[in-house]
């Protein structure tokens, strides 16, 4: 993991529900991706493409966790971001399902699972970090 980058270690989440509760306020699919880890569909996210420019919300909690202005096309599927709008929206952990090894991102308020963050992969972007999110995961909250 790179410098700046923070692993999960016993954090507690700010936001706490029941997992009642969590689906009473989720949807089916974005109950799936957010509270058990699922991955979308590559391609059918809402934002894979969109070039609005605004903030992107945790969709669980509301927290802000990335930029447009971060925002890059890297034709993977899903939305990619280089960073996180803030070092401290975001928690990492490693992954080890799907027989590979993985970082996860989760959002750090509610710890509800975004996607992974891939590194080395030569996208010219300033961190040379490919934050992979699950468009479902999170909501666009365009500039006024």
């Amino acid at each position: 993991m790179k410098p700046g980058m923070k692993p999960v270690t016993g954090a507690t989440p700010r936001v706490v529900k029941s997992e009642q509760e969590w689906r009473e306020q989720l949807g089916p699919k974005e109950y799936a991706v957010l509270r058990q880890a699922a991955t979308e569909r590559p391609f059918t996210g809402e934002y894979n493409d969109t070039k609005t420019e605004g903030v992107y919300e945790c969709r669980a909690c509301g927290t802000e966790l990335f930029r447009s202005q971060e925002k890059f096309e890297s034709h993977c599927g899903w939305p990619s971001f280089f960073d996180p709008a803030d070092s401290d929206a975001v928690l990492l952990r490693e992954d080890r399902t799907m027989g590979m090894v993985r970082i996860e991102v989760l959002c750090a308020n509610c710890h509800s699972h975004l996607g992974h963050v891939f590194e080395g992969e030569g996208y010219p972007t300033p961190t040379d970090q490919r934050y992979c999110i699950n468009s479902i995961a999170l909501k666009l909250v365009p500039k006024p």
